[in-house]
C-alpha cells in the first residue's frame, strides 16, 4: 500500500496505475481505459476500478501522462471544403465521415479536433498526434499543404500519383462505370458529365464513366461547375440549354446536389426526367431518396470510410505499416 501525505485538507497519493491494476486484478491498460470511460471496458469493471481509485485517492492526470509520453491523444480532422451558405458543413459528405471517425477515435481514448485547412498552423492542430484530411483539393493542393506539417496523415480521396499518401476512398472509377452501364441499358447516347475533374475523386468518376462508353461510340461532354452545389448544377444546365444545337439525353453529376440542381432546371423548362433526360447523382445523400422525383445515384459507404480513416491514422501513430484501402460503391436506381 502506498503512503499518503497530508497537505492542509489535500491528500496526495503515490498510488500508480500499476498499483490500482494489482488491487483490481486487471491490467494497467484496463485501468487506463476504465478511468477514461472507454466502452472497451464493461460498465461493471469501470465501476469497480473507479471505486478503488476513489478509495485510494487516485486521479488520472491526463495532461501529465501525455507530456510524459509526448503525445496529445488527439487527432485533427481537416475538412478541405470551404463552408458557404449554399454548401454548409451540415452537408452529409463530411458528417457521415466524421461520424465514423469520431466513433472509432473516441473508443480508443482519443479526442477529435475538427478544423479547416486555413487553421492548420494553430497550436491545437500542431499538437495533434496525427491528421485526417477529408478531400484532396484541386490538383492535390490540400494534401501538399498538410504534408508540410510533418504530422502523420491519412486522406479521404482517390489515387493521385503526383501527391501520394495513405488513402481511404470509394472505388470512384467503378462508380462511374456503373452509371455508364445504366445509361447504356436505357439507350442514352448524348451524355453530359457534370463535375470538376481537377479533383482526383471526380477525375476517377469521369474516367470510369467515359472508358465504359468509349467502345460503344457514345458521346460525353464534360462541363465544370463553379462549385459542388445545387445552384451550380442549375446554372450549368441552364447554360447548356441555351446553347444552339445542344442535345443531350443523360446527365451524370459528380454529386447529388449538382444532380438536383440540374433536375430543377430541366423541370422548369418542361423537360421531363427521366423520359427525355436521365439524371444520375453521386453520394446517395438522405435528400436523394426524398427528392422529387427520387434521385438515382451512386452510394458511398462514408461512415465505414470514416472508421477506416481513424483506424489507419492510429496505426501510423503507433508505428505500424499502413496501406491505402478502397471501398465498394453501389448504384441505387430510383426514378430519374
Amino acid at each position: 500500500m502506498s503512503e499518503h501525505k497530508k497537505t492542509g485538507q489535500k491528500i496526495e497519493s503515490g498510488m500508480t496505475m500499476e498499483d490500482l491494476a494489482s488491487i483490481a486484478g486487471v491490467s494497467a491498460i484496463t485501468v487506463s481505459r476504465a478511468l477514461r470511460n472507454s466502452p472497451l471496458v464493461t460498465e461493471k469493471t469501470r465501476e469497480k476500478i473507479r471505486a478503488i481509485a476513489e478509495q485510494q485517492g487516485y486521479r488520472l492526470n491526463i495532461s501529465a501522462r501525455n507530456l510524459r509520453l509526448r503525445r496529445s491523444y488527439s487527432v485533427a480532422v481537416v475538412v478541405e471544403m470551404t463552408p458557404a451558405a449554399n454548401r454548409p458543413m451540415s452537408d452529409p459528405y463530411p458528417l457521415d465521415l466524421l461520424g465514423g471517425i469520431t466513433q472509432e477515435l473516441t473508443t480508443r481514448g482519443y479526442s477529435v479536433l475538427l478544423t479547416s485547412q486555413q487553421l492548420i498552423d494553430t497550436s491545437p492542430v500542431q499538437a495533434a498526434d496525427g491528421l485526417i484530411l477529408l478531400g484532396q483539393g484541386s490538383h492535390g493542393a490540400a494534401v501538399e499543404t498538410l504534408r508540410r506539417t510533418g504530422l502523420p496523415l491519412v486522406v479521404w480521396g482517390a489515387p493521385d500519383s503526383e501527391h501520394p499518401c495513405v488513402l481511404v476512398g470509394s472505388d470512384n472509377r467503378a462508380g462511374g462505370a456503373s452509371v455508364a452501364q445504366h445509361f447504356i441499358d436505357h439507350d442514352r447516347s448524348n451524355l453530359i458529365f457534370l463535375g470538376d475533374t481537377s479533383h482526383a475523386e471526380i477525375m476517377e468518376r469521369y474516367t470510369g464513366f467515359a472508358d465504359e462508353l468509349r467502345p460503344l461510340g457514345k458521346k460525353v461532354q464534360c462541363i465544370t461547375p463553379q462549385a459542388f452545389t445545387f445552384e451550380a448544377g442549375y446554372d450549368c444546365v441552364a447554360a447548356l440549354c441555351k446553347q444552339a444545337g445542344s442535345q443531350f439525353d443523360g446527365i451524370f453529376a459528380a454529386s447529388d446536389l449538382l444532380a438536383m440542381g440540374a433536375i430543377r432546371l430541366l423541370s422548369e423548362n418542361g423537360i421531363r426526367v427521366p423520359e427525355q433526360v436521365s439524371v444520375v447523382g453521386y453520394d446517395d445523400t438522405p435528400a436523394a431518396a426524398t427528392f422529387v422525383p427520387p434521385l438515382t445515384t451512386v452510394h458511398q459507404y462514408l461512415r465505414d470510410g470514416g472508421v477506416l480513416l481513424a483506424q489507419k491514422i492510429l496505426q501510423i501513430i503507433e508505428g505500424q505499416a499502413v496501406e491505402s484501402q478502397t471501398l465498394q460503391t453501389m448504384l441505387v436506381v430510383r426514378q430519374t
